[in-house]
């Protein structure tokens, strides 16, 4: 498998885990119960393999080989990215701040995780039709095989060195289940 379509493929596994966070919201928002292991889960899933992994390897590997080849960083698409994710980041802390007022107000708690999911989740389809329409495509083009197998090894290394063995697959392991959970 090449850079790109590692890249993609963690795209649809995002795009799966979005919907699950949607269902959450959803019950949060209506004051149900849910586990707090499920919860933990997602949050680890948007920390560790959203941003820690996902995003590491494009904005520490992908864009720089990118903007090498010519794609405008400053003031271009690579910039605007940069911007988006920097958003997402703000609106994982706004569920952490949903979740930890649960504690104290269940409903406005619910109310606010719920409010922030929805958000996050419009903003990461948006942002992930992006990287998939424009920035791999230009990628698929630009980018040599040489340059594919470079990346490509730097996201194994990113991946060993970042969220350490096994990390990845455990996660993969949680997002089943979630996804089996509260999809089916």
């Amino acid at each position: 498998m090449g850079a790109i379509d590692e890249l993609n493929a963690e795209h649809q596994a995002i795009e799966q885990m979005l919907r699950v966070l949607r269902v959450l919201g959803h019950r949060l928002r209506l004051g149900a119960a849910v586990p707090p292991a499920h919860v933990d889960s997602m949050m680890e899933f948007l920390d560790v393999f959203v941003d820690r992994c996902h995003h590491a390897k494009e904005e520490e590997h992908l864009f720089p080989a990118l903007a090498a080849v010519g794609v405008r960083d400053r003031g271009g698409p690579l910039e605007a990215l940069r911007n988006e994710r920097q958003r997402g980041r703000e609106l994982v802390g706004q569920l952490r701040a949903g979740l930890a007022k649960r504690a104290t107000d269940p409903l406005g708690g619910g109310l606010a995780f719920a409010a922030a999911a929805e958000e996050y989740q419009g903003l990461m389809l948006l942002h992930m039709d992006k990287e998939s329409g424009m920035l791999f495509a230009a990628a698929d083009i630009r980018l040599s095989k040489e340059t594919d197998r470079e990346l490509s090894a730097a996201f194994a290394r990113l991946e060993h060195e970042r969220i350490g063995d096994g990390v990845h697959q455990r996660l993969h392991a949680a997002f089943d289940q979630m996804c089996t959970l509260y999809l089916s």
